[in-house]
């Protein structure tokens, strides 16, 4: 597998995803950067592994796929580095310094925005040795496995997406919102089967903590269809389970996948990652 400045590059899992080879992200020149965007256009994400960046060079990097997005949640930034979001255990001062057991629960990134993040990258810091594996799963495989009257009858069909439902619902880090954060994030709309902007390519697009109904479909039915397709896309013909390295650099298509963090023995390990976006445009 190629591109034009001949990347070498091999599959995450079969028909899915890319890791490339030999390319340091720091010194790379724009024809290999170019390179490196080009295939994840094409492959629903990449890995890079043995990277050293600084958090400047993270958001360099970030900014060559659209210009980096900012979070909702703050008080975790770096400083002096606002699109730069740390996930960690860590406490200094009895503080802690990061979000930690964000992201655990199959999803898509910012799925309550009117525009959804479009990548999403994480940069592994520091790692335990066992446990927080990353998971992603394949939404244009699994939309490519439904039959054609299953995808006649699922294409068109919309969800509502509620950040204030998720934030009062959610397993970890459940808080009240302030009346600033509920009007910063009203409802939306999106389509249950997005289209990928670069080739056309469909993906099933579900997500769980967000959506509270299929739009015009009473509930529970509706949102039982939105937990029997997101089993359905998180079973393990559609999954890759990425084990995580020191250096390791992983973005992902939020455009065609769910993702989802796994636990750890967080007594006996820590784990940092400094998490950057790219913004996205509106689903179709």
């Amino acid at each position: 597998m190629t591109t034009a400045v001949q990347l070498k590059t091999r599959e995450l899992k079969p028909g899915f995803g890319a890791e490339i080879l030999d390319v340091d992200l720091a010194r790379a020149d724009g024809e290999t950067l170019a390179g490196v965007v080009d295939t994840f256009h094409r492959h629903g994400a990449i890995l890079l592994r043995g990277q050293d960046m600084t958090p400047q060079q993270l958001v360099d990097f970030v900014a060559l796929f659209g210009e980096p997005e900012d979070h909702t949640q703050t008080q975790f930034t770096l400083p002096g580095h606002p699109k730069v979001f740390v996930l960690s255990n860590r406490e200094v001062d009895g503080k802690p310094i990061g979000a930690h057991n964000d992201g655990v629960g199959w999803h898509t990134d910012y799925s309550y925005k009117a525009q959804p993040v479009m990548c999403t990258m994480l940069y592994a810091v520091e790692v335990p040795a066992e446990g927080s594996d990353t998971l992603l799963a394949d939404g244009c495989a699994a939309w490519n496995a439904l039959p054609p009257e299953r995808q006649k009858e699922l294409d068109g069909l919309r969800l509502h997406h509620s950040y204030q439902h998720f934030m009062a619902t959610r397993e970890f880090g459940r808080q009240e919102l302030s009346d600033e954060l509920k009007r910063d994030n009203p409802d939306v709309e999106h389509p249950l089967i997005r289209t990928h902007p670069a080739d056309g390519r469909k993906a099933l697009w579900p997500s769980t903590g967000t959506v509270t109904e299929v739009v015009g479909m009473e509930n529970p039915k509706g949102l039982e269809l939105v937990d029997e397709l997101v089993e359905f896309m998180t079973s393990e013909p559609f999954v890759f389970r990425h084990k995580w390295q020191v250096g390791d650099v992983l973005m992902w298509d939020n455009r065609c996948t769910l993702h989802t963090g796994t636990l750890y023995d967080d007594t006996k390990y820590f784990r940092t990652m400094h998490r950057l976006w790219a913004k996205g445009d509106a689903p179709y």
